[in-house]
């Protein structure tokens, strides 16, 4: 999916601890490999679970050790999720206010909010999406994501 160039690693943040502002100067080792993802990202895809009407206190989590200082200030992002009726739209909703807040340029569009029990099936037994129409959606926003990362970068230098 999308440009040969890209390259997509999944970060794992389930080894964080919870963040604590009074061991933010020495930080667990979890927290400093964390904090050299983001300071070395070019770009940001949030894939993004809707809890309560917000994002995952999990995913909070991992944005609050990487904002103090703002690790996330001045880099693009985009974000998707599957769910119920609104397809994580209001946890999206509530993840573009913190990106608000850290500086990130998130992209206004396509926007990818992926109604997981609507026909026609988009995933399969092991979770992988097979839908082809919600296919080309992910591809067409990993691609404006891209673009958008080689523009900012371009304009860093």
């Amino acid at each position: 999916y999308g440009p040969d160039n890209v390259v997509i690693e999944i970060a794992d943040i389930s080894q964080l601890p919870l963040y604590n502002q009074d061991i933010e100067k020495n930080p667990p080792s979890s927290v400093v490999a964390w904090q050299e993802k983001i300071k070395t990202a070019d770009a940001f895809l949030f894939a993004v679970c809707e809890n309560n009407y917000c994002v995952s206190a999990a995913m909070k989590n991992a944005l609050d050790w990487a904002s103090r200082p703002n690790l996330w200030a001045k880099k693009p992002a985009t974000m998707m999720g599957a769910g119920g009726g609104a397809g994580t739209l209001r946890a999206q909703l509530a993840l573009r206010q913190i990106c608000q807040f850290l500086d990130i340029y998130v992209l206004p569009k396509p926007e990818l909010f992926i109604r997981s029990f609507e026909e026609p099936k988009k995933f399969d037994d092991k979770g992988d999406l097979i839908d082809p129409t919600t296919q080309k959606r992910v591809v067409d926003q990993v691609i404006a994501l891209y673009t958008a990362g080689v523009k900012w970068n371009r304009s860093m230098v």
